[in-house]
């Protein structure tokens, strides 16, 4: 099956989640994501602005900002996304596509970053990603620019088996569902081990 059609399935089943659902679920993946060793260690993290039924992230960012973490949310800019440095909500203002994007002039790179907490509409059980079609986490996570972490939010619902892959594709290093943790080893990640802790 193509990606459009794979991307509007699962758009289709994220947008017919039931609120108080996603606001569970979403609270669930948060948590598990607090209290993993690799969030706790990070001293400089990227989140992003939830939309259309994304896991929300509102937890990470109050957890990080209370540990002193640098916090950053990315901003698109033509093809590509930059990462700025973010001090409170304050500093998010609808930007491009709808979602919140930062105000700031402080620029970090990807390399800089311990973890990118990273949204998409699927993932599979290899740490593949499917995004929204546009690419921008694929650039910017290149191999030169790739951070520590990438970790990968998603509903068990987005979950898939196999997703089709391109060379280009960034893959997921952990991904963290409502069900539990997924931990992927090696660039591209071909083995996986999924644990309910």
């Amino acid at each position: 099956m193509p990606k459009r059609s794979i991307r509007a399935d699962l758009l289709a089943r994220r947008k017919h989640l039931a609120a108080e659902t996603c606001f569970s679920h979403s609270l669930q993946i948060q948590q598990r994501l607090l209290k993993s060793a690799e969030f706790q260690d990070a001293a400089a993290i990227a989140l992003y602005s939830p939309v259309l039924n994304e896991v929300f992230t509102e937890q990470l960012f109050g957890a990080a900002s209370d540990a002193g973490k640098l916090i950053v949310y990315p901003r698109v800019r033509g093809d590509d996304l930059e990462f700025v440095r973010v001090a409170g909500p304050g500093d998010l203002v609808p930007g491009s596509f709808g979602v919140l994007e930062p105000i700031g002039d402080q620029l970090l790179s990807p390399a800089a970053l311990d973890m990118v907490v990273v949204p998409g509409v699927g993932f599979d059980r290899q740490g593949g990603r499917l995004g929204y079609g546009k690419g921008f986490y694929d650039r910017g996570m290149h191999c030169s620019q790739r951070p520590g972490c990438l970790v990968g939010l998603c509903f068990e619902l987005q979950l898939l088996e196999q997703l089709p892959a391109e060379s280009h594709d960034v893959h997921m290093d952990i991904l963290i569902t409502e069900k539990g943790r997924y931990d992927f080893v090696s660039c591209p990640p071909s083995v996986s081990q999924f644990s309910s802790i």
